[in-house]
């Protein structure tokens, strides 16, 4: 059995997990700032952002870029500074480092070279919406930021149907909309949580179905980060409903309502023979006859 250890000395380097804020100052705990304050560095998703949360609590201490597009040559840098002792906290702009943030590479890399890393918990986002949704909170599975591409989200929307667990995602404000069309096509109508602006002053939670969340969305401007939070798959009567929601359309029908989600027409037409188990051409055909 390979097992490794791993324990802080003085001398050695440690790399430090610290929790930040998703939007309230005063959720940042004691511990956080006190390691904040003791580490040689401080490695930042945006050292901007990381800035302002240090200038109020009047923290002076150097701060290193550490994100998605730099992260294998700054994490090479970071990896150097642990060897010769150097104590690192990592930071993401809010919540956990590593959790839909950078980190998860850095920590892989630190604890195979035997540096210890210690987690300093604190705040989070996906757990925070979780608590107060009303949705069961037993078991549930993180999904993060979905796909971008529609056919990159219907995959990953099929494969996470039959759970049972609550599903919790994360999105953007110009991307939510789609998102929720997109469960409810794959999913049917579930119960779901929109939450934003967690912990700040406008925090604000909207509970209904996937129909009253979209009529919601619609109904005015859409501003800030969306916790989603999704009841899981609850028995087999709701995937029957969603296998079958295209049978009453037509082929052309079928294909449009693609279209309209904003699928390409060839892409459309794949999907649609997928849906109705039959050729591609077989659809194409029928699709340009009208």
């Amino acid at each position: 059995m390979n097992v490794q250890r791993s324990f802080a000395s003085e001398e050695a380097g440690v790399l430090y997990l610290v929790a930040t804020p998703i939007g309230n100052l005063d959720d940042i705990t004691v511990r956080c700032l006190n390691t904040l304050r003791e580490v040689d560095v401080i490695a930042c998703e945006d050292t901007r952002q990381t800035r302002k949360l240090l200038n109020h609590f009047q923290i002076e201490k150097r701060t290193v870029s550490y994100h998605e597009h730099n992260k294998e040559a700054s994490g090479n840098g970071l990896l150097q500074w642990l060897a010769e002792g150097k104590k690192i906290a990592l930071v993401s702009d809010a919540g956990l480092p590593a959790i839909s943030d950078p980190g998860a590479d850095l920590v892989r890399d630190a604890t195979a070279a035997g540096f210890p890393v210690i987690p300093v918990p604190g705040a989070n986002a996906a757990l925070t919406a979780l608590i107060a949704s009303g949705l069961p909170t037993d078991r549930f599975v993180f999904c993060g930021f979905m796909g971008r591409e529609n056919k990159e989200r219907r995959e990953e929307l099929e494969r996470l149907k039959r759970y049972s667990e609550t599903l919790i995602f994360y999105e953007a404000p110009h991307r939510v909309e789609k998102t929720l069309a997109a469960m409810r096509e794959v999913w049917g109508n579930r119960r779901a949580v929109l939450a934003r602006e967690l912990t700040k002053r406008y925090e604000e939670f909207v509970r209904g179905t996937l129909d009253e969340l979209l009529e919601w969305l619609r109904s005015g401007e859409v501003r800030g980060e969306f916790c989603v939070i999704v009841e899981g798959n609850t028995g087999p009567l709701e995937a029957e409903v969603d296998d079958s929601w295209w049978q009453s359309l037509s082929i052309v029908e079928h294909v449009d309502h693609y279209c309209a989600q904003g699928m390409g027409k060839k892409e459309a037409i794949k999907q649609a023979a997928d849906d109705r188990n039959v050729s591609k051409r077989d659809v194409y055909n029928e699709y340009h006859r009208e």
